[in-house]
């Protein structure tokens, strides 16, 4: 995979993904209580938050940065929950992530027509989609209009791609 923001951009279909359903791991990797920060236990929560945020920063350092910070923030109040209430939390995150995925699935049936892209690239839907959902925020406050005029140049081609190869009944 490369770190060509733009194409990822371009490409990424909207998968949610939270990590708040992946902190019942318990501690994977032991650190002395000087190195460790409340709530953020290594475990495959927080592991996956780091990984998510080292590739969010190499991206797009500033736009990864913030959300680096927020997936970080979401981990650590994710392991407060789960000590203070276990059951509960499970069950409140299982629930979200369910109707989550039922969304995105009835949204690109009803709105696109087609599957979602998660099986194009399995990677890509996972780990950017949060980053894609983030920059469109911004892009809707004015953050860097020129990346935006490029990848919405580029995603206007990729639909005209598409819907030429649908009349030739060749689309994926």
């Amino acid at each position: 995979m490369s770190l060509d923001l733009e194409h990822h951009l371009t490409f990424v279909s909207i998968t949610t993904y939270g990590t708040s359903d992946a902190t019942y791991s318990g501690t994977l990797i032991q650190t002395p209580s000087w190195l460790s920060v409340p709530y953020l236990d290594l475990n495959l929560g927080t592991i996956a938050a780091l990984m998510y945020s080292a590739l969010y920063l190499l991206l797009e350092p500033v736009a990864g940065f913030v959300l680096a910070a927020f997936c970080l923030a979401g981990t650590a109040y994710s392991n407060f929950l789960k000590v203070e209430n276990p059951a509960t939390t499970f069950q409140i995150a299982l629930g979200c992530h369910l109707v989550a995925w039922i969304f995105q699935f009835v949204g690109h049936g009803a709105f696109e027509g087609r599957a979602p892209a998660l099986l194009d690239n399995l990677l890509q839907a996972i780990f950017l989609a949060p980053l894609f959902v983030w920059l469109e925020v911004l892009f809707k406050l004015g953050y860097r209009p020129e990346l935006q005029a490029r990848v919405d140049k580029k995603v206007q081609q990729e639909i005209a791609k598409f819907k030429a190869a649908s009349k030739n009944g060749k689309a994926k």
